[in-house]
């Protein structure tokens, strides 16, 4: 009886035996979390920084890159920029897992224990969603807007001279919010875990929604139909998934609370 009293109280907030958790200790915690996230991403970008060569040496050999592009560079900071954008993605890889963790350890007090053992299996599938972000971002949306872009400088007849630190900013730019994308079933399947959005809101909000993608969708794609709809229409694809995934979440919370309440009546 007891456990249940503290699992119901921990659904409603950090708490401890004499009370709730004081704002301080909250901020304590989060900037205890934030510090490992920060050493976690400190090594990643040492890491990323060893083995940039080899990262830029295969992405110079794929496409777009494999063709006539020949990139230069404007000053004497460009190698050493274009070394740190491909160590700073290789970071993020390496830190997004970990920081799912932190943030998961961050809120696991206020969590009841089969809701702490449910949200923690989504730690490992943030790593995996980006990758499919980054592997769909690069092989499909980036080509596409490379195309565009050259297309239109051959069209006005300019000389194509592209350095190295704006073609891997143009690069980037698109990758990693399209990778970051990617995760929204995960947040909106770990929201929905801990009570903060519900599959009802999430409809109610649709339209929204939709009108956010497609902006996201434009600013983040050459200014053509087709682009813009290759990555409207899957972005529009992960929120309905976002949606059917929470509510079968919320389905099995309110089993739980309709049989937790039945066990409360009984006793």
């Amino acid at each position: 009886m007891d456990n249940k009293k503290q699992e119901t109280a921990g659904s409603k907030g950090f708490i401890r035996e004499d009370g709730l958790m004081p704002l301080f200790e909250h901020l304590g915690e989060f900037r205890k979390r934030l510090i490992y996230v920060i050493i976690v991403l400190t090594i990643g970008l040492i890491l990323g920084l060893t083995v940039a060569q080899p990262v830029y040496d295969f992405l110079m050999t794929q496409p777009p890159a494999d063709d006539t592009l020949s990139l230069h560079t404007f000053s004497l900071w460009d190698g050493i920029g274009m070394y740190m954008k491909i160590a700073f993605v290789i970071a993020l890889v390496i830190t997004l897992p970990f920081t799912t963790f932190q943030l998961w350890s961050f809120v696991k007090p206020a969590l009841r224990k089969h809701e702490q053992r449910s949200t923690l299996k989504y730690v490992p599938f943030a790593l995996i969603m980006f990758l499919i972000g980054l592997s769909f971002a690069y092989f499909v949306v980036f080509p596409l807007a490379y195309d565009f872009t050259r297309a239109i400088a051959a069209k006005l007849d300019l000389t194509e001279t592209y350095g190295i630190i704006q073609y891997f900013s143009f690069m980037f730019s698109i990758l990693i919010p399209i990778s970051l994308l990617f995760e929204l079933p995960l947040l909106i399947m770990f929201l929905t875990a801990i009570r903060i959005v519900n599959p009802i809101r999430l409809r109610k909000m649709r339209r929204l929604a939709y009108f956010i993608m497609a902006a996201i969708g434009v600013m983040i794609t050459p200014p053509d139909f087709i682009s813009d709809v290759l990555v409207i229409i899957p972005l529009i694809i992960l929120y309905e998934a976002s949606v059917f995934f929470s509510g079968i979440i919320y389905k099995k919370q309110q089993v739980a609370d309709e049989k937790w309440d039945e066990e409360q009546d009984e006793e």
